[in-house]
């Protein structure tokens, strides 16, 4: 056992209460204020996260309720290490209070423990690790805490216009070894009068599988219930909404059409994309109801991920073309190309040396459909958390990380900044 694993063992206790403090706060994005952008329950976390990293002798900032920072030393940062302490909200299906920490056989229970407050917190305790070790370093390191990943990441945007990212930035919003490739990805949001009297209910946020879609007429009340999955992934859940729609025999031309777009079962969009939609990956994540100057409409999203080889334009024309035929309106259509950084740089094969030297894994670089932190940083990528063919239930319900995980991730991070910045 090396000493820093020595060092992390003693301090598991306190590891797991900082963790518990953070997930006790509901930090989904909220109504902002003129001193919160993203509501107060995120910049409570913010706080909670800088207060405890200055009394640990980190230098600390708050940008401006945005995002926050913490140094271990007076040199330039070379290396960044970017988490967020936002969450995405907690839906329903979970066996304990989201809110609430449990601990049970070595399984740590609670919204955010995997994406992103436990990764956040294995970070702080890496470099803990190395100030109270007193392992020499030659190269600055920064912790960046970003508060709005979910919903954007309006966060780091506004990091960057106040300061200048490291040289190399990872991210342990992903899984190991390095995550070096990302699809792009679109986020479009449409509109629809509502033709019919009945209410529609379905979905969190936009970037997950909905898990229930709740459906209300004049004669009865239906649930449609499916599985929660990250949208990246959407084959590991079943879409609620396209259960509803799939069933949908009412006389509203535009639910007929959306039904047809989007199918049960079809993950890809193929009944959208065709003969491209290989890689591709489609979820109408969002289908609500609203009343609006005394109208009825119907607002939904819908979260597409595709790969290399295509474009933003590309991908957007096809799919907003379809979603207008169908009869709605396209109110906003936005998003990424893909992201690539090159598995030769020095800086990947560092991390890729670590993961092999603590784990005792062949390390590798990998493509994923998810959009990490990075995604917009050019030559950044994301190391961790999760280990390969792992699960933390990330977006679902009973989202957890393990005791040993919490423990690993801090001593490949710790190893990390020793074999980039020693």
């Amino acid at each position: 056992m090396t000493e820093i694993r020595k060092y992390l063992e003693s301090k598991k206790e306190e590891m797991i209460a900082f963790l518990g403090e953070l997930i006790a706060v509901r930090s989904v994005e909220g109504t902002p204020t003129a001193d919160c952008p993203f509501g107060e329950k995120s910049a409570e976390a913010l706080e909670i996260m800088l207060k405890k990293c200055s009394d640990y002798g980190f230098s600390v900032e708050n940008v401006d309720n945005y995002a926050g920072s913490a140094d271990l030393n007076t040199f330039e940062p070379a290396l960044g290490i970017l988490s967020h302490l936002d969450v995405v909200p907690e839906g329903s299906g979970w066996t304990s209070d989201p809110y609430a920490l449990k601990r049970e056989n070595g399984i740590l229970t609670g919204r955010g423990t995997i994406d992103d407050k436990g990764p956040a917190v294995a970070s702080v305790f890496a470099m803990r690790a190395l100030k109270e070790l007193n392992i020499p370093l030659k190269k600055g390191v920064r912790l960046i805490f970003g508060t709005n990943e979910e919903n954007g990441g309006n966060d780091i945007e506004h990091y960057c216009e106040k300061h200048k990212l490291p040289p190399m930035v990872f991210t342990p919003d992903g899984e190991y070894p390095v995550i070096n490739g990302e699809k792009g990805m679109l986020r479009i949001y449409f509109s629809a009068e509502n033709s019919e009297k009945m209410t529609i209910k379905a979905g969190e946020v936009i970037n997950a599988v909905p898990m229930s879609c709740a459906v209300e007429t004049e004669s009865e009340m239906k649930l449609y219930e499916g599985k929660s999955a990250h949208a990246s992934t959407p084959e590991k859940g079943e879409n609620a909404i396209t259960k509803f729609l799939a069933d949908y025999v009412g006389n509203s031309t535009v639910l007929r059409n959306l039904s047809k777009i989007f199918q049960h079962g079809d993950v890809e969009g193929k009944a959208i994309f065709g003969d491209i939609s290989a890689d591709f990956t489609c979820v109408i994540s969002l289908l609500n109801t609203v009343e609006k100057l005394n109208k009825s409409r119907i607002e939904g999203a819908v979260d597409v991920r595709f790969p290399f080889g295509r474009t933003k334009a590309e991908v957007s024309e096809i799919i907003c073309k379809k979603l207008e035929n169908a009869g709605v309106t396209v109110d906003k259509c936005m998003g990424v190309e893909p992201h690539y950084t090159d598995e030769n740089s020095e800086f990947v094969q560092s991390l890729n040396r670590v993961y092999e030297r603590i784990t005792g894994k062949k390390g590798s670089c990998i493509t994923i459909g998810g959009g990490t932190y990075v995604h917009e940083i050019e030559g950044g990528v994301a190391f961790g958390a999760e280990y390969e063919g792992g699960s933390g239930n990330m977006h679902g319900a009973d989202e957890f990380i393990t005791e040993e995980s919490l423990l690993l991730n801090a001593e490949i991070m710790a190893e990390a900044i020793k074999e980039i910045c020693g």
